[in-house]
């Protein structure tokens, strides 16, 4: 029985959006900082590696099942590119807002501005190979032409996902959480965790 998840971040809004969707299970869900876990360069060349990586060093530390995601915008124009330097691109580009320019200049030529946002998930619950599990999720859409709404996570504001005619940006929260990359690969974490805790 899992009742208690460490979740690698100290992202408010990711530790928010857990503990909303693992409550349900009355699986308590702590962060980085309430147990002193160092932040671990993310060195690796795949979403993959960089979640695995997190969540190795915090069950390591804690001896408590963690959960580390990976995620980021992959634009197919770009080779898929922010990808998983999404958050280092937006810093070397002046931050949120002043990224989405440098966005728009990139495409400016190009006629495809389909994207995606992807997560993944590792959770690691003992210190064998056995005891590591890998969950992915998608969100797929397009990038659009000017930034849009008051929800302003990340690339929110120029993501328009598949199925709706405006940005992430202005979508309800409620709404973009339950179609979103991470809720995606969570969905496949606490089908996981039921199975587990029953």
């Amino acid at each position: 029985m899992m009742n208690k998840i460490l979740l690698a971040t100290r992202n408010p809004h990711k530790l928010s959006e857990f503990q909303a969707l693992l409550d349900p299970l009355g699986v308590t869900v702590v962060g980085a900082d309430e147990v002193g876990l160092p932040d671990v360069e993310e060195t690796g060349e795949t979403f993959w590696e960089n979640a695995l990586m997190k969540a190795r060093s915090g069950y390591r530390r804690t001896g408590i099942p963690t959960v580390a995601d990976d995620s980021g915008l992959c634009i197919t124009a770009l080779q898929g590119q922010p990808g998983i330097r999404s958050a280092r691109f937006a810093t070397e580009n002046g931050g949120y807002p002043a990224v989405f320019e440098t966005v728009f200049n990139l495409l400016k030529d190009k006629s495809d501005r389909s994207a995606a946002f992807v997560c993944c998930l590792a959770l690691v619950t003992g210190p064998n190979a056995a005891d590591e599990h890998l969950f992915t999720g998608r969100m797929t859409g397009r990038i659009d032409n000017q930034a849009t709404g008051e929800h302003t996570f990340g690339y929110d504001p120029i993501f328009i996902p598949d199925g709706f005619d405006v940005s992430c940006g202005v979508l309800d929260p409620e709404v973009k959480n339950r179609i979103s990359h991470r809720a995606r690969a969570t969905a496949e974490l606490i089908a996981f965790l039921k199975s587990e805790n029953h």
